[in-house]
């Protein structure tokens, strides 16, 4: 923790000297930085139409090393609404092909709509996914990972009313198939046969409950963004496996000054019943403890408290300086502070349109040093 705290310090002072030294020299740096940043607008009004933005996709991660593909995005207002009160809805989709020989297509659909009254989530992905398996625990049995490739289908939808001021409740369906191949002969993947090794088809219902303030989706500076949300599995709804999940997100942002935000989460899942070792509670990834490879450390409950440091630098160019802390457990009593990892770094962001969509450049540090290039924050 000593050296995540140290590690933020240094680069959080860095970024001061930087910041200082551009506005102690406005005449020797103001010529070439304009005509970067003009530049840089150029490209962006270029390949952004009216109605959709098409940019070559590159992605990087240590769960994908580098991708390459296409990203189509469309940010807009239900029904042409011109009214600042309703929330910009968006529309990606996404096709890329990664150095680990993976696969994926994904769309997902969020709807604002009626003055925010109505709000409608519904995502499809299609991948052949390499992947690899590290077992199951905060002390996983492998510190490399075996390598497994998953082909699966995932969907999921899910309807929010607002029923008071800033509370929406509604339902959620999800349904995800996997085909499991390629397993390492004789690995412990095949030999500890967790449920779900040969494959799984899930199918669940399950209610949602949020309470969201946000002045913006995008850059939030204030408000709150709480979820609680309860899914079920079961074999009547075509589901091979039966159990529950329960998923608890708490997410602030704090405007500290002059547009410097401080973003701070805490998540928390809970599983129950025979769940398959890919729908566990999972820590690691481009979303919760970036540093730490997606699902190096699974079992049946994780917490993730995470925090994020948002200033502007330049124009629309701005940086963040992130920590955070996680751990997984089978049993609840299990949590202990001496078993939290913890995980720092920083990154660069760079606006997209005026609704504050950002492209990300991501590098962490936790039991790896780890990039991630992708579109909008983390928290």
């Amino acid at each position: 923790m000593k050296k995540c705290m140290l590690f933020l310090g240094l680069i959080f002072y860095g970024s001061r000297i930087l910041i200082a030294q551009e506005v102690g020299e406005p005449e020797r740096k103001a010529g070439v930085a304009e005509s970067l940043f003009d530049f840089g607008d150029a490209v962006i009004d270029f390949i952004s139409g009216e109605k959709w933005a098409i940019i070559p996709a590159v992605v990087y991660s240590p769960e994908t090393s580098l991708g390459l593909g296409a990203r189509a995005i469309r940010v807009f207002r239900f029904k042409d609404d011109s009214s600042t009160v309703l929330r910009p809805s968006t529309l990606p989709i996404t096709f890329l092909y990664t150095l680990n020989n993976q696969t994926i297509f994904t769309t997902e659909l969020d709807l604002w709509a009626n003055e925010n009254r109505d709000y409608l989530n519904a995502r499809l992905e299609l991948s052949n996914f390499p992947f690899r398996y590290y077992g199951i625990g905060n002390e996983p049995i492998l510190t490399e990972g075996e390598f497994y490739t998953t082909r699966f289908a995932y969907f999921h939808l899910n309807y929010e009313r607002r029923i008071a001021e800033g509370v929406y409740l509604g339902p959620r369906y999800e349904f995800r198939v996997d085909d499991i191949r390629d397993r390492q002969e004789g690995g412990v993947l095949e030999s500890t046969q967790p449920l779900g090794f040969d494959g799984q088809r899930l199918s669940g219902l399950g209610i949602v409950g949020k309470y969201d303030t946000r002045d913006n989706i995008f850059q939030p500076k204030k408000g709150w963004n709480n979820s609680l949300s309860y899914m079920g599995f079961a074999s009547f709804l075509g589901s091979n496996f039966t159990f529950s999940q329960y998923v608890l997100d708490l997410r602030k942002y704090l405007n500290v000054s002059q547009n410097q935000v401080l973003a701070v989460q805490s998540w928390w899942s809970f599983t129950a019943g025979a769940a398959p070792f890919q729908h566990v509670s999972l820590i690691g990834g481009s979303e919760r403890m970036r540093g730490f490879f997606e699902g190096r450390y699974r079992d049946s409950h994780a917490m993730v408290h995470q925090a994020e440091y948002r200033l502007p630098v330049y124009r629309n160019f701005g940086m963040v300086f992130f920590g955070h802390a996680g751990q997984v457990g089978q049993e609840f009593s299990q949590f202990d502070w001496n078993r939290f990892r913890y995980g720092a770094g920083f990154g660069f962001r760079y606006k997209l349109n005026q609704e504050g969509l950002n492209i990300r450049l991501d590098i962490a540090f936790g039991d790896q040093r780890a990039f991630y290039f992708g579109l909008n924050e983390v928290i």
